[in-house]
């Protein structure tokens, strides 16, 4: 499976971006805001949807949309691989699409062993901490340690997709 186009634009309205009138710019993906690209960039440098920079990438003079979405296609990938590595169920496109997103934003390697995983591949697991698939889904609401309101709210509309087919 490919993420959808209804996938890719669900990815992009959570993620955000920053843009200095047609140009996606670099910004500090906790705070949101524009970095001052004279300075060394902070740890969670990011452009485009969600992008973050790795060394030797160079964005200073910031980058079309149209890059700011290669650069999403190139890294929904890594999500695209997870689910494909993790998931042994079979999925409809608004589930996919909601695992990509979810696997997307914790990371490929915290979704390969997260209990969402175990949950869809097996329904009768029993967890003592997460009494179904939505309480572990939604519990990743957490950004650097503290409850995210962002994150609760990113994982209500996750679990919709996921749930009702509602994007």
């Amino acid at each position: 499976m490919k993420i959808s186009n209804y996938g890719i634009n669900m990815l992009k309205h959570f993620e955000g971006c920053v843009k200095t009138g047609d140009k996606h710019v670099i910004y500090d993906d906790q705070t949101g805001l524009p970095v001052n690209t004279n300075e060394p960039l902070p740890k969670g440098a990011t452009i485009g949807y969600g992008h973050l920079i790795k060394s030797g990438e160079d964005f200073r003079n910031g980058i079309t949309e149209s890059i700011a979405t290669e650069l999403l296609l190139f890294d929904i990938a890594t999500a695209e691989r997870a689910i494909k590595n993790n998931i042994t169920v079979q999925l409809s496109q608004n589930q996919y699409d909601a695992l990509v997103s979810l696997a997307y934003n914790i990371g490929a390697k915290n979704f390969a062993t997260s209990t969402v995983v175990k949950y869809i591949n097996n329904p009768k697991i029993h967890s003592s901490i997460y009494p179904n698939l939505e309480s572990a889904w939604k519990a990743w609401n957490r950004s650097q340690g503290k409850i995210s309101n962002g994150l609760i709210n990113r994982r209500q509309n996750e679990w919709d997709t996921y749930n009702k087919g509602t994007y």
